[in-house]
């Protein structure tokens, strides 16, 4: 009855469900879109039907990548899902890519490649957690951010706001200005990293205006 279910199988189906879900845990505590139970459930549907096409072209005497060949389209929507424009911005390329490898992984151990399935899931985690954190440390990733600029009502905030950004060299849109009670009020967003946020600030602050920063999209 369970012919079809050997233990090698069940082993390759078991590290392919493993492997996604290290992956997967490293994105959902990051709070990122694809967590645990969708690399999880890519990884393994990758390496089930890698089996599957390897078992029917064996017993047919057929073409064993057919199946597995249409993995990679497949796993091209599900990427580009992910995937958000938001104000100007891409966000989820990263998680987009990591769903795109860890579908490769999974091929990978559904055709009994287990140790360079292994590798290339460390491999992955050092991507994400090793040069994630290099990024962090070192203020090298961008965000979306948006800064409010708070003057006397008298006062011109945004020539010299302008002159600053284009001065750093930076992006900036939507920029929007209005008046509230005695005070002029400036908003625009760009996507800075933190050393860039921090002279900006400093700048501003010199401008002698109340500067405020928070996310577009945490």
């Amino acid at each position: 009855m369970l012919h079809d279910l050997n233990s090698y199988i069940l082993l390759r189906l078991l590290l392919a469900a493993a492997l996604g879900a290290v992956v997967g845990l490293e994105r959902q505590l990051r709070r990122k879109p694809a967590g645990i139970r969708t690399n999880l459930m890519i990884c393994f549907g990758a390496a089930l039907f890698t089996i599957i096409s390897y078992e029917m072209a064996g017993e047919v005497a057929g073409d064993h990548t057919r199946i597995a060949a249409q993995i990679i389209p497949g796993i091209g929507f599900i990427g580009a899902g992910v995937v958000i424009r938001e104000r100007g911005a891409v966000m989820g390329i990263t998680s987009a890519a990591t769903i795109f490898v860890m579908a490769s992984v999974g091929m990978a151990v559904g055709a009994g490649m287990l140790a360079t399935a292994i590798f290339a899931t460390l491999m992955v985690l050092v991507a994400l957690i090793g040069i994630g954190f290099l990024e962090d440390r070192y203020g090298l990733q961008t965000r979306l951010m948006t800064f409010q600029l708070t003057v006397p009502a008298h006062a011109d905030v945004l020539n010299p706001a302008h002159r600053i950004v284009e001065e750093t060299k930076i992006e900036a849109r939507r920029w929007q200005t209005h008046k509230h009670d005695d005070c002029a009020i400036l908003d625009f967003e760009a996507e800075v990293t933190h050393p860039q946020e921090r002279e900006l600030l400093v700048k501003f602050g010199a401008l002698n205006a109340k500067v405020e920063v928070r996310p577009v999209r945490s």
